[in-house]
């Protein structure tokens, strides 16, 4: 953690960090690390302490996420990377906790497709005791997660529940939302097109959902 810590700040820049903050909304403070130097550094870390030996450490990736720079945060979905095949259902709690805490689509767009799709794959019965209730969550975050988790199955893709989440979802206004559905649907589209083109013809969807979903079909 003090590797990563003071390799990071070595590496501060202040004008980098105003327009990635500017980017990012300003929802979040920055270091000023751009992605390929952060890669660098992360990989460099990793080298040096072996850590993607190790058992998979939650706490170390809440210990990354409680800091505030967002580097940080994407330091711990490297680490998250790097343990995919670690990873079992009794992280799932750990994912719920990413997803609604420092909340904006740049992790959640991580996590979803990645981390939490590759539980789901190896262990299905988190889908209905944990993925489907989040489908109806309060926190759009969620919701998000639940929608885009199978972003990556292609023919693996549970048509039947992502038509579902889609449909308990149509009538949100939220932006993030009708963006996921869209997206997802555009996915989906490049392995099942006359499903999805007959899905959203039948479906009260956004037209920002349908434009995007309507991309390749």
């Amino acid at each position: 953690m003090k590797l990563l810590i003071d390799s990071f700040e070595a590496h501060r820049d202040v004008e980098n960090a105003k327009l990635m903050e500017k980017y990012m909304k300003n929802n979040f403070p920055f270091l000023g690390i751009k992605t390929p130097k952060r890669r660098e550094l992360i990989k460099r870390v990793f080298k040096e302490t072996e850590l993607l030996k190790e058992e998979f450490q939650p706490d170390l990736v809440r210990e990354l996420w409680a800091l505030p720079e967002r580097e940080y945060h994407y330091a711990a979905l490297d680490y998250v990377s790097g343990s995919m095949k670690k990873l079992d259902n009794g992280h799932m709690s750990l994912f719920e906790e990413l997803i609604t805490d420092k909340s904006w689509w740049d992790t959640i767009d991580t996590i979803a497709p990645h981390a939490v799709a590759a539980i789901a794959s190896r262990f299905p019965e988190v889908i209905e005791s944990k993925i489907d209730g989040w489908a109806e969550a309060d926190h759009i975050w969620l919701r998000r997660s639940a929608i885009l988790f199978q972003l990556k199955l292609k023919e693996k893709t549970d048509e039947e529940r992502l038509y579902r989440y889609i449909v308990h979802n149509q009538d949100e206004k939220e932006f993030f939302i009708q963006k996921g559905i869209g997206w997802a649907l555009r996915e989906y589209s490049k392995t099942n097109p006359d499903s999805v083109r007959d899905f959203i013809q039948r479906s009260n969807l956004s037209r920002l959902s349908v434009r995007e979903g309507s991309k390749y079909i």
